[in-house]
């Protein structure tokens, strides 16, 4: 788990993430529900809260619990499902970090739009001082099937851009956040994200571990190890998000008061190319120099270099003794497909953050090589 590298100086009680640290005799009981839990995201919010101490409820289809962790099963899609199972519960604070990809922004705006509406609607009992919502860039972006068509802002990404002209289910999002705040009289944050990177499995948004995945697949047959990108993304500035630095990032709006009601571009701090980028993850992955190269040409698709290794994958997991032969839940190509294949430069602002008094930071190829440690370590990847 990341943590920020320099704490505020006028802050004497500040911890090494730049996050006030409360004292035993003024802390109040705090109580954090993560829904989507089991995502990269919340997987990381599990564990910075637990580690400052919160009483976490991790809310999943699939409950599963840890010490000082409370697993609550709950189907997001159904607004009984969701009644049912927080009926008893009190969270002070919830940390929003799920979504469901459907086919068309229609459906998603009318699903996850609906999630946010019932999640919150089945917590209006409850003492919630503060809803923390992740989101990303997108926001600017625009939505998969209208991706970069429209026009958008310049480079780097404000927070105080307007809304584009076309359907997002990010702003359906935000829209149902402000209602219930409105209603129930909670503070609330967004947190506008690049690519996130971090630990989970099958996840649908994963390019840690999609990445280490090819380069397994390359070292172990010999395949080019071929940035899958436009030439666009290898040349231009771009930066990611630490799945770590975006949890310290969510509980520090959840618990200054200079977070509240607020949305917050948050990427790790650093800028790089991919071109020097990609040589040097494929170095720590194992993978031969003389297989690593950038672009020629059009893009060359991970869905398309690595369609039929399926087999390839098992096998490999058998000789190395991995944890997961499908190859499916390990890597989600169309994802990093579509984050590399951009052709245009995607760079985001911190300075609103910064002037708020978060100053958490991570460099991108340390969050990358300490994700491969860690995914080693578990025999994901070999």
């Amino acid at each position: 788990m990341s943590s920020a590298d320099t704490a505020r100086p006028s802050d004497p009680t500040a911890d090494s993430s730049g996050l006030p640290s409360a004292s035993p005799t003024d802390a109040a009981p705090r109580t954090a529900l993560v829904v989507g839990a089991s995502g990269i995201t919340g997987t990381a919010l599990v564990e910075r809260l637990t580690a400052d101490g919160w009483d976490v409820l991790a809310l999943s289809r699939r409950a599963s619990s840890a010490p000082g962790v409370r697993g609550i099963a709950a189907d997001l899609r159904s607004a009984e499902s969701l009644q049912e199972a927080l009926a008893g519960e009190r969270p002070t604070h919830v940390f929003f970090t799920a979504w469901s990809r459907q086919e068309t922004e229609a459906e998603n705006i009318a699903v996850n739009a609906g999630m946010v509406r019932d999640l919150l609607a089945a917590l209006a009992h409850a003492p919630v001082q503060h809803v923390a919502l992740v989101t990303g860039l997108k926001h600017y972006l625009g939505p998969f099937e209208s991706y970069a068509a429209g026009e958008m802002p310049d480079t780097p990404f404000h927070e105080e851009e307007p809304r584009l002209d076309t359907p997002n289910f990010y702003y359906a999002q935000e829209d149902e956040v402000f209602v219930a705040a409105a209603r129930q009289g909670f503070t609330w944050s967004v947190h506008r994200s690049h690519t996130v990177i971090g630990y989970a499995v099958g996840n649908a948004m994963n390019m840690g571990l999609t990445i280490a995945a090819a380069a397994a697949l390359s070292r172990e047959h010999g395949l080019p190890f071929v940035f899958p990108g436009s030439e666009t993304q290898w040349n231009s500035l771009t930066d990611m998000t630490d799945a770590g630095l975006l949890a310290d990032h969510m509980v520090w709006a959840s618990t200054d008061p200079a977070g509240a009601d607020e949305p917050f571009n948050v990427v790790n701090g650093d800028v790089f190319r991919w071109r020097w980028m990609w040589p040097r993850l494929a170095a720590h992955l194992g993978v031969d120099a003389a297989l690593v190269s950038g672009p020629s040409g059009a893009p060359q698709p991970l869905e398309v270099q690595m369609t039929g290794r399926e087999d390839d994958w098992a096998a490999l997991a058998a000789r190395h003794g991995l944890v997961e032969p499908d190859l499916a839940r390990v890597a989600s190509w169309w994802h990093t497909d579509a984050d590399l294949g951009r052709e245009m430069e995607v760079v985001t602002d911190m300075g609103k953050s910064r002037e708020a008094g978060f100053v958490g930071f991570r460099r991108t190829e340390r969050a990358f090589t300490e994700l491969f440690d860690r995914y080693r370590a578990a025999r994901l990847v070999p």
